[in-house]
Formats: C-alpha cells, structure tokens, sequence
C-alpha cells in the first residue's frame, strides 16, 4: 500500500527515533508544528515549525525522507534561524547555503553507509542538497566566510552555485530545502526563550538516550549541551527528563511508544527519583576545594531533588567505598558520609562495579575533573549518565552528557 506523505514522514520519525545513532534528535520531533502542504516545492522550517512539501515527499524513498527530516531538525539544534539572522541581512542566499553545508557534512558523518539516511536526488540521480568535505568543522559563519572568499554567487531562490571542494564525498549544488528567516523573526522573545529551552531539554534527554543505546553524540552537539546558565538549573532540567515516574501527562510531548499507531496521546512525567547513583572521584587531582565542591553540590542535590535512595561511591583508581543512604537519611548525609581516597584515576572501576553488583539507577552521576586516559565501558548500565565535570571543557565522553561546573575561587 502506498503510504501518504503525511505516513512517510511519520515513519521517517520513527526510524529515527529507533537508531541509536539518531535517536538524539527523538525529542526535537515534538518541538513544533509538522505539516505537509500542497503548494510546497521541497521542505521549510522557520527554525521551530517544519513544511514539507506533498509532491517533494511522496517521490522520495525512506532514507531519503529521513535525510531531509533530520535536515530540519538539525536547523532547529542549531537554531540556526535566529542566531545566524546577521548573516541573513547581509546576504539570504549565502547564509541558507552556510547553515545547509553545516548540516549536511554533520549528516553524512553520522551515517557514511547510508544505512538509514541517504541525500536526495533528482531525476537524472544528482544530488539535492549542499555537501563539501573542505568545509568540514566550521560553522555557519566560517562558511558564510569561506564562501564570500571562494566567490560563489546565490540566486533569488536561495541556492547557490561555486566550487564544490574536494570530492570524497557526495555532492550538490542546489538546496534542498528554504529557510523561513521572515517568519523566524516575528516570533516573540517569550516564546523564543520558552522555545529554546524546551529545544535544550530535547537534545539533552536524547543524549542520555543515545548513550544508552550505545550511539554517539557529536562534538558539536556536545558543545551545545554546555550550559551557559547555573549548573544547577542545567542539572535540574536534566533530572526532570529522567524519572520513571507516571504522577503527571503532558500533552508538549506526546508518548512515543503509541506514535508507531498514529496514536497521539500524552506522555507521561515525575519529578522526583527514587534511586540516583552518585559517582565521586576522590584521586589525588581532586583533592582540596574541588572535592569541597564536589560535596557541595551533592548536598543540593539530595536537598533539591530529593530522591528516594542514595548510593554514593567514592573512587580514584579502586572503589574506595560504597554508602547507601534511604529516606530520611538522605538529607543527613553530608554529615555522616566517610570519603575515601587519593590515589591515581582510573574511571572504568565504576561502571565494571556497577555491573558487577547488579545496581540499577534512576541516574547516575559522575562528579570528577576527567582527568584520566578512559572512561570505562558504560555501555549496558540501565540509567542514563552525567558528568558534572570541574574546570575542564575539553572533556568529552562517549557515553552520557557533560554538565561543566567551574571551580570555586
């Protein structure tokens, strides 16, 4: 049976949210309106609704339509629409180019093979879309740049045509999709700051998933997730995204197991944990004030959070020790935990723990200066990972998100 266009984006959404390379951007689906319209000749976003166009969509194979989905989503990540708006003002056609040449070349690394996404094409098999290896890196304004120099000329429609660089890998010279920067400025500023946080909150609760499902989370994406704000709002909001809990719906998202159905129906929320694991390296880097703030910041969180149960680990090159706070003991437990350590850092003792004891989590939380040659293998712990990492934004984990705190003077 041949699927409509509004059934092949569906499924489109989907397959994403199942792979655990893309499963990323599950949340970033919900942020929006979607629509499929008639008198669209490929796909628009204003940085927070997208448009496909019927015709455009329904020539297109999966992959393909999976491609120009998670293009548009990518634009709304990046919010692309709104911070690059000076680059619109001085020239439309070089800065829709900038932002799809980001997005592309970050596309086709996540999936080389075309496992799940694949460019778009035309009649003649060209491609529909900008893809150059020589801009590989950048972003949209060193792009923008970077093209001004080259020479390269757009055209009323917002494509562009110049050099297409080095030619390993796929190809185009033509835009796929048209970016609505008019409509993106007449959004209000409270509904833009309302936007970006629930923006914020997506991509956070889809790293946590990506690194539960053994998928990857970009550099770029990662410095995305680095909060600008207090770590312990950015903390807060990533808690709020990780109870099991089903004390309360929310029609903002809707629940993702009843999607696959076309059954639209609210997912359910908590806000408060039963059980969080609270990692805390004690090696010789982290003694003095950092370990101070260490346990500064897991005295807020037991008092802001209030979870159910505690399991607090100390650890530098071995499991130094393990404490288990419940109930009323949580609160108290700044006064009778007994840290232990000062050795080397060796970080893959936690999760081999972990696993060797059976723990289950809420979620976990490591609290380190990730100052240390691996990470450990976090892959089949059954809760989602945070670093809250001291002074050190180089830091950049396979697995779980990073929470940067910096260091009390």
């Amino acid at each position: 049976m041949k699927l409509t266009a509004e059934q092949k984006v569906e499924r489109a959404h989907v397959t994403l949210m199942r792979d655990p390379q893309f499963c990323l951007f599950s949340g970033l689906f919900m942020v929006g309106k979607v629509e499929v319209r008639d008198d669209l000749p490929t796909a628009r976003t204003d940085g927070i609704n997208v448009q496909y166009g019927r015709a455009f969509v329904e020539k297109l194979d999966d992959k393909q339509v999976a491609f120009i989905v998670l293009h548009e989503t990518m634009h709304k990540a990046y919010r692309h629409l709104t911070v690059w708006k000076s680059l619109y003002k001085e020239n439309p056609m070089l800065a829709n180019m900038a932002c799809d040449y980001v997005i592309n070349l970050q596309i086709y690394d996540y999936d080389p093979q075309e496992a799940v996404v694949r460019m778009p094409t035309d009649e003649d098999g060209d491609p529909i879309g900008l893809l150059d290896e020589s801009f590989r890196g950048m972003d949209a304004k060193q792009v923008f740049d970077a093209l001004k120099q080259k020479g390269t000329e757009g055209n009323e429609d917002g494509n562009g045509k110049g050099n297409n660089g080095n030619k390993t890998a796929p190809r185009g010279n033509v835009q796929m999709d048209e970016h609505d920067w008019e409509g993106a400025q007449e959004i209000t500023q409270e509904k833009l700051k309302e936007i970006e946080s629930e923006i914020d909150n997506a991509l956070r609760q889809g790293a946590l998933l990506a690194g539960k499902l053994g998928g990857k989370v970009s550099r770029e994406i990662s410095e995305l997730l680095t909060p600008e704000v207090d770590w312990r709002d950015a903390l807060r909001d990533v808690v709020k995204t990780l109870v099991k809990g089903n004390d309360d719906s929310t029609w903002r998202r809707y629940n993702r197991r009843l999607l696959g159905s076309d059954i639209h129906m609210p997912s359910s929320y908590s806000v408060k944990l039963r059980n969080v694991g609270l990692g805390v390296d004690t090696s010789g880097s982290t003694s003095g004030a950092i370990f101070n703030q260490f346990m500064s910041e897991i005295v807020s969180i037991c008092n802001e959070v209030m979870p159910d149960e505690v399991d607090l680990i100390y650890w530098d090159a071995e499991i130094q020790a393990h404490e288990k706070y419940q109930g009323a003991e949580v609160s108290n437990l700044a006064n009778t935990t007994k840290p232990k350590g000062g050795g080397g850092t060796r970080a893959e003792v936690v999760p081999n723990y972990i696993k060797e004891k059976n723990m289950e989590f809420d979620c976990f939380i490591q609290f380190t200066d990730g100052i240390f040659n691996s990470e450990g293998n976090w892959f089949g712990i059954n809760a989602p990972l945070v670093w809250c990492v001291v002074d050190n934004r180089r830091f950049s984990p396979k697995h779980g998100i990073v929470i940067h705190i910096k260091e009390h003077v």
